[in-house]
């Protein structure tokens, strides 16, 4: 019997289009003979599902269920496909959870946890097994001065939103009179604002993931922007940067990636595909750490999807086994008879 797949996009941040684009990657390579995947657009206003015939039917968010042609539709999962709030930061996840709806992503303590830029680097540095740059962490309305910033970061400096993606609102500040600007631009998109010493060295990145049990760690890309850095633009205008999978890297450089970022997944309690940024430092070649993403972009040209193909996968098998695995998480739950 077909499972019926609620496949959640939209959401209330900036990242809106670019989530309903990850959606339209899912929704294409999900089997259509194993699901019935009903799109989800969420908003703050609304939940809905479009039908063929162009019908937008509410989500009873009592029940989480559709009422389509008389008949009420309940899910077996949930594939979360939103970007930024409420899909990334654990508000969708706790829902979920109270509706017992097993879901493709980390959990909603995991997903916050992550979200949180500046927390999240607090306990990957506590695991002691890869460097992280010097930061100072802003929060509204407590008083902060430039001058206290600077005497313990050094420029140049990446100031950005504590909780947002997609690079919005993010600034390079090379000099001391940028700074003040950058901070304000970075808090019309949070409440928090991470300012990080820029680390010189090559962007790489990596998607993760973990299936019975075992964790598997897809081929590394490595990001180079024409632009400053890897920006809005950078990473949704086609040309602006040239992304290499696999990366051009030694073998050494590969296998303590492939260590750390399995590491971190595992001891973050992850669950789903992530994707994992790192810098490699020009001078001294050592791994620092920049974040996890738990909901990273799957549009066509998105770096995870190039990941899995670059693995010789097809990506209707990996959201298949992304789907079968959080169902099994889920009954392991209920049961206690999976054990990770």
């Amino acid at each position: 019997m077909k499972k019926n797949i609620a496949l959640l996009a939209g959401g209330y941040s900036g990242e809106y289009v670019i989530s309903v684009k990850t959606a339209a990657t899912i929704e294409k390579n999900l089997d259509s003979g194993r699901y019935n995947v009903y799109k989800i657009i969420v908003t703050r206003e609304n939940w809905w599902y479009e039908d063929g015939s162009g019908e937008k039917i509410a989500v009873d968010k009592n029940d989480f269920s559709l009422t389509v042609n008389g008949s009420k539709v309940h899910f077996d999962a949930a594939f979360i496909a939103i970007h930024g709030t409420p899909g990334e930061d654990g508000r969708m996840q706790g829902y979920l959870d109270m509706m017992q709806v097993p879901y493709t992503t980390c959990n909603a303590i995991v997903s916050a946890l992550t979200f949180n830029k500046s927390y999240c680097n607090k306990v990957v540095k506590a695991f002691n097994i890869v460097n992280i740059a010097n930061s100072f962490h802003l929060i509204r309305g407590e008083q902060y001065s430039v001058g206290n910033i600077l005497e313990k970061l050094r420029l140049p400096l990446f100031v950005k939103p504590n909780e947002s993606g997609s690079s919005l609102g993010v600034s390079k500040v090379k000099s001391v009179e940028l700074l003040l600007p950058a901070i304000e631009k970075a808090f019309q998109e949070d409440n928090q604002v991470l300012i990080e010493e820029f680390i010189e060295g090559r962007e790489l990145t990596v998607g993760v993931y973990r299936l019975d049990g075992q964790i598997y760690v897809l081929p590394v890309t490595e990001i180079v922007s024409n632009n400053e850095f890897f920006d809005y633009e950078a990473k949704y205008t086609p040309g602006v940067t040239n992304e290499i999978t696999p990366a051009p890297i030694d073998e050494k450089t590969k296998e303590q990636l492939e260590t750390k970022a399995a590491y971190i997944y595992r001891h973050l309690n992850c669950r789903g595909v992530v994707r994992m940024d790192f810098i490699l430092q020009k001078e001294s070649n050592t791994l620092y750490f920049l974040e996890v993403n738990t909901m990273p972009g799957q549009s066509e040209n998105s770096i995870v999807p190039q990941q899995v193909r670059a693995s010789g996968q097809d990506l209707g098998d990996f959201y298949t086994a992304l789907l079968e695995e959080c169902l099994k998480y889920h009954k392991s739950e209920t049961t206690g008879s999976y054990v990770l």
